[in-house]
Parts: C-alpha cells; sequence; structure tokens
C-alpha cells in the first residue's frame, strides 16, 4: 500500500457554491452505503459492494463532467448514480431485483446502465467497458462533438487483456477518453503485491503513447479539478489519458467477504484520509458549511432515501412473464425489405459480400468498417479492396491484433448511434472475442435497454483446409446465446 498523507484542500478556481454541491454529493452516497449496511444485516437485502472511503472518485469526476458525456462504471462507483440524479426508488428496487430496477429485476447488483443519464453499466468481467468508452469517444472524434467519455477500471482490472487492448486502441486512434484506475489496494482479498510488479499503475500509460497522472483519490477537490481541466483539454485535442487514483476500501469486496485479510493498520491510516470527514472539516473551517447546514443535508437526504425504500419495498416480486422476457431479447425493429429492381448478374460469392459491405456504408452515413488489414491492402480476401479512396479511413479502419477491444468499439459506436461492422479476420480469432459478443453484445438489450447495433462478420469453413485455426466452422459456439 501506498504511504498515507494529510489532506491538502486547493480550493483555487472553485466556486463556494461548487464546494458546497461537492460536499451535498458526498454526503448521500455515504448516507445511502450507511443505510444499506443497516438493512444487510436485517436481511432486507442480499448483497452489496460498498464504495465507503473511495466516494471521492466517483463524485469529483461526475461533477467534472457534462451531463450529457458518458461514463462507465464498476461496482463502487454509486456516487455517480447518485450525482447524476437517479431516483433513489429505482436505485433501490434494482438492488431488490424488483421490476422498476434498471434491468427490471434480472440483476441485483451494480450490473446496471440508465442511457437517459449516460452511464453504461459494467460485465463481471471488469475490464470489457474500458474498450466501450472507446468507442463512444470514437463516435464524439468522428462527429466532432467536444466530448470525452470515461471509464473506470479497479487496480484488479488493469491486468486482464480487455484493459491493455482499449488503452492501446484508444492510444492509436487517439480518442478522446479518460481510464480511471481506482487503485483501492486489493483485489477481492489479493494485495497489489501480488498483482503487478511496477511501483505505479500509471506508468503503464508510457507504454501506449499516453499521458498519465496519480492523483489522491480520497481528495474530492483534487480529483473534481484534475478531471474537469483533462476533459477541458480532450475536448479540444482528442487523446486518451490514464489516471491512478490512490485510495483504499474500507469495506470487503462485497459484504460477504469481510476484511479479515486486511492488515489492522490500514484502516488506522486510511481511516484519518476519510474523504467525507476531513473535506466537512475543511469547509467549516472556511465558513463555506456551517454545522446546522450539515444537519439540513442530513435530514434531506435521510427524507430522500426513505422514501425511496417506502417506493422500492412496496413493489411485489417480479413474476416469471415468458411474452416480456423473450421481447426483452431484441430491439423493435421494422426494417423494410426492398425487392430487388433492374437487371441481374452471377459474380462470385467474395464479390457479393464486398459488393453488399459497400450497399450498407453508401447507405448508412454512420457506418464504419473496422478489422485487420482491411484499409489500403482490402482485406486477406480483398472484400474492402478499394473501399479507402472510396469512403476515407476514418470509416475503413485498419485495427491492431485485438478482437475484443474492436468488438467493445464497435459497441460503443453503437451507443452514441452508429453502425458498426467488425471483421473477425477468420471466424476462428472470434474465440479471442468471444466475451464481448456473448456477454455485452448479445446481452445488453435485455440487460437495460441499451442499443447495440453491431455486425460482426466472421469468415467461416470454406473447406479450405487450413485446419482448426482458419477453417472451423463455429457456428454452434454462438447457438445458445
Amino acid at each position: 500500500m501506498a504511504t498515507t498523507t494529510a489532506m491538502q484542500y486547493d480550493k483555487k478556481g472553485i466556486t463556494k457554491a461548487t464546494q458546497l454541491k461537492l460536499y451535498e454529493d458526498l454526503l448521500r452516497p455515504r448516507m445511502i452505503e450507511e443505510k444499506m449496511l443497516i438493512l444487510l444485516r436485517q436481511g432486507r437485502i442480499s448483497k452489496w459492494f460498498s464504495g465507503i472511503g473511495q466516494e471521492a472518485i466517483s463524485v469529483g469526476a461526475a461533477n467534472a463532467l457534462l451531463d450529457d458525456e458518458f461514463i462507465f462504471t464498476m461496482h463502487r462507483n454509486l456516487g455517480v448514480f447518485t450525482t447524476r440524479r437517479l431516483p433513489l426508488e429505482r436505485r433501490f428496487a434494482q438492488s431488490q431485483g424488483t421490476a422498476s430496477g434498471y434491468t427490471k429485476g434480472r440483476d441485483r447488483s451494480f450490473h446496471c446502465g440508465a442511457p437517459e443519464h449516460h452511464i453504461v453499466g459494467m460485465i463481471s468481467h471488469l475490464g470489457p467497458q474500458l474498450a466501450l468508452a472507446s468507442g463512444v469517444a470514437l463516435a464524439h472524434k468522428l462527429g466532432q462533438e467536444g466530448r470525452v467519455s470515461l471509464a473506470f477500471t479497479g487496480e484488479g482490472g488493469t491486468s486482464e487483456g480487455d484493459f491493455h487492448e482499449a488503452l492501446n486502441m484508444a492510444a492509436v486512434w487517439q480518442l478522446p477518453v479518460i481510464f480511471i484506475i481506482e487503485n483501492n489496494g486489493y483485489g477481492l482479498s489479493t494485495p497489489v503485491s501480488e498483482q503487478y510488479r511496477c511501483e505505479n499503475l500509471a506508468d503503464r500509460g508510457a507504454g501506449y503513447g499516453m499521458r498519465s497522472v496519480i492523483i489522491d483519490g480520497n481528495n474530492i477537490l483534487e480529483v473534481y479539478s484534475t478531471i474537469r481541466k483533462l476533459a477541458a483539454d480532450l475536448r479540444e485535442n482528442p487523446e486518451p489519458v490514464l489516471v491512478e487514483c490512490r485510495t483504499f476500501r474500507m469495506r470487503g469486496h462485497e459484504e460477504a467477504s469481510g476484511t479479515k485479510y486486511v492488515p489492522q493498520h490500514h484502516f488506522d491510516e486510511w481511516g484519518k484520509r476519510d474523504p467525507l470527514e476531513n473535506f466537512e472539516q475543511f469547509l467549516l473551517a472556511q465558513k463555506v458549511l456551517t454545522k446546522k447546514k450539515v444537519e439540513q443535508l442530513r435530514a434531506k437526504i435521510k427524507a430522500e432515501i426513505e422514501t425511496g425504500l417506502e417506493k422500492a419495498y412496496a413493489e411485489p416480486a417480479v413474476e416469471a412473464d415468458l411474452d416480456r422476457e423473450t421481447g426483452d431479447i431484441y430491439a423493435p425493429s421494422t426494417n423494410a425489405v426492398v425487392a430487388p429492381s433492374g437487371s441481374t448478374q452471377e459474380m462470385r460469392f467474395v464479390d457479393a459480400v464486398s459488393q453488399g459491405l459497400r450497399q450498407g456504408i453508401e447507405r448508412h452515413d454512420k457506418m464504419v468498417l473496422m478489422g485487420q488489414d482491411i484499409a489500403d491492402y482490402g482485406g486477406v480476401f480483398k472484400i474492402t479492396d478499394g473501399f479507402v479512396d472510396a469512403f476515407g479511413k476514418d470509416r475503413v479502419r485498419n485495427t491492431p491484433l485485438c478482437e475484443s477491444a474492436i468488438l467493445g468499439i464497435g459497441l460503443g459506436l453503437s451507443i452514441k448511434g452508429w453502425k458498426a461492422m467488425v471483421e473477425m479476420q477468420f471466424a476462428d480469432f472470434g474465440s479471442v472475442g468471444f466475451n464481448q459478443i456473448v456477454n455485452n453484445l448479445a446481452k445488453i438489450h435485455y440487460r437495460w435497454g441499451q442499443q447495440a447495433d453491431v455486425v460482426v462478420r466472421m469468415p467461416t469453413g470454406g473447406g479450405v483446409g487450413a485446419g482448426p485455426y482458419h477453417s472451423q466452422s463455429n457456428e454452434a459456439w454462438f447457438f445458445h446465446t
């Protein structure tokens, strides 16, 4: 664990009104957490992932961004949901697994998103949402929108391949995305000394040619000021940035895990650096906040929590409804059949595929093709030969060898209303993008109604006798997803 130091606040350029808002936004998730822990002990909720001690990261980052900029959350980012003022009754219904929750009772955890609030939730595999953030950032850059996206991960998630693929792609394409590592010292029970050898996770940014910074994740003003400045820079000059936030998890990974594996001195040291208590004392000393105001805010938030819980608990348990479940698997579609017209001609199968792709990109102004060697080279089967000359490199994009990240970027584009065609050079290589396909692309609409307008093109089989890596017919891998 990093050595802890005294909290030092720099309020330069931050108005009193903003300081008070940051304090209230810190207080709200803390009070919700304290209530959830009581309900857990009472057996009224079944599971809870606590972010006590690291709320400043979520709250500071959410306040630093514009309301229409997408945030990709993790287990301990309750402060993002509350800062963006999602109705508490829906947040509580999500934890209860009732119908008005964001996943309609299909998940009781923080694996949820809210498109109307520009929040995209995680899957338990931790790393894949980073590529989605890169995809949203690509849409921002292509549309010259002057916006950024922001994605959270933990220090544990930085060991996953998806972390490295997403950072590499964001750097190669210079995408306006902020990657935040919440380094709280433990991946469930595994300390950082058993997770990586480098001293600073931020140093990994240099390996991808991107800027990186290390900040005090418990200091709300430092988090807010740093992210606000970075976001302003990236809106004007797109590039990715890696931010390592040093913090500590004061509870278990989730409450059933406990904390017996953590030495007591860590709690003693980090307890002195509680983000809420320290900021409250700072504002009181600066006379920005009064004890009466603290009491008023606590009373207001307590009433909000009780009202939200009352509404959530009034909901009946979800009952199985086959029509609803199957209906939510697919997005509503009204595709019109276009009858063929004019003369016909015979052509090779590969030429027909090429012509179909060409017609698609001509028809849809926001359609992007991505894959290995598909740009100037035209693809290994020459399917996209000449496409760069016709449509440009923004819409016909070469990619590195990183199938998972490109699938995630395609989904990120889709979240912003673009269309993506992602090519696996051979269908066999879909195996290294399997998680993105079956757990993100296939399920994100079913989970909370998120758009997933992506075509994954895989040359399969073909009788070329190229062994188990270039000529498998792998349709069965996907039949029951």
